[in-house]
């Protein structure tokens, strides 16, 4: 996808500054300002994307979607939090690993029966309680469980069925953007969503309370290398189609009825390079308004809604 990129000049050797002469104002001219401090949050932001260590106040998530070092659970786990993201954790057979239960006063027995049947005890917990396990800023809605992450499946088990659409994530790192994505693919019938191993957020915390459950109802896969899991994946009967703003055809002329694999890229990046050679297809979203870009999760629901449409 295309995406906005603020250059600036005066970070190249040699480059320009903006000002070309003394500013002037009401009162005559002013005088250049000397360099200003480096500021060690601004050279590290990602260019054109969203910097979450930009943002003032304390920590609230590494880009893996943990909480801070210490708000680590010990004894292993990771901490879910808000309704939709508990109760949906706890419905699901595929979990295990519950360790603990943590519930605001008053809101007990709509868990109560949940915890019963998976013999969890259940902890009445106040505002202090949350604050000392949860990342500050935390949305937990008086409702908080400490599990075993949900394990991910083989690439291999995504079998290729007509209509079937899987999405690949190509290093994006936000946990709301992942986390929107999830419940997108739930919403449109995808079949699974494949991260990298090392460059994706975890599925818990505040990605988890994004997808709103959905972490639980679609699978998803982590794979090291992009590039080999596409080249598995198209000997299995799957076409990949990268989403490019800069491509020649729109979604519409590229998807058929073939089990398709959505590429999507990160913001301010796209695709990297390898990635992109490796799909059959790359396609744009048409734009008519004229605005250049859209957030990757907004892109991920355009496509998937466009790969549901029943194809002549």
């Amino acid at each position: 996808m295309s995406s906005f990129r603020e250059r600036n000049d005066r970070s190249k050797p040699g480059g320009k500054p903006f000002s070309k002469g003394p500013r002037t104002g009401g009162k005559g001219p002013v005088p250049e300002r000397g360099p200003k401090p480096v500021n060690e949050r601004s050279i590290s932001a990602p260019r054109g994307g969203y910097d979450p260590s930009a943002e003032r106040g304390p920590p609230r998530e590494d880009k893996r979607g943990h909480a801070p070092r210490h708000k680590r659970a010990e004894g292993g786990g990771e901490w879910l939090w808000g309704w939709h993201a508990v109760l949906a954790a706890l419905a699901n057979p595929n979990r295990s690993g519950f360790k603990r239960l943590l519930v605001a006063p008053g809101k007990v027995g709509e868990v109560e029966a949940a915890a019963r049947r998976l013999g969890i005890k259940l902890e009445p917990a106040e505002a202090p309680e949350f604050t000392r396990f949860l990342p500050s800023g935390s949305v937990h809605q008086g409702v908080a469980l400490l599990a075993d992450p949900v394990e991910p499946e083989d690439i291999e088990a995504f079998a290729a069925t007509p209509g079937g659409v899987l999405l690949m994530l190509d290093q994006l790192t936000d946990p709301q953007n992942v986390g929107a994505i999830f419940r997108s693919a739930a919403a449109f019938g995808a079949r699974g969503v494949i991260l990298q191993d090392r460059h994706a957020p975890a599925l818990t915390g505040a990605l988890a309370k994004a997808a709103a459950g959905a972490i639980e109802a679609i699978p998803h896969a982590r794979v090291v290398n992009l590039s080999r899991a596409l080249e598995q994946l198209s000997e299995g009967g799957w076409r990949a189609v990268g989403l490019d703003g800069s491509a020649d055809d729109t979604l519409e002329q590229v998807l058929d009825a073939q089990p398709t694999v959505l590429v999507l890229g990160s913001e301010g990046e796209g695709l990297r390079r390898l990635v992109a050679e490796h799909c059959d297809a790359l396609a744009r979203i048409p734009m008519p308004g004229g605005f250049e870009s859209l957030n990757v999760s907004n892109a991920a629901a355009v496509a998937l809604y466009e790969a549901a449409r029943p194809k002549r």
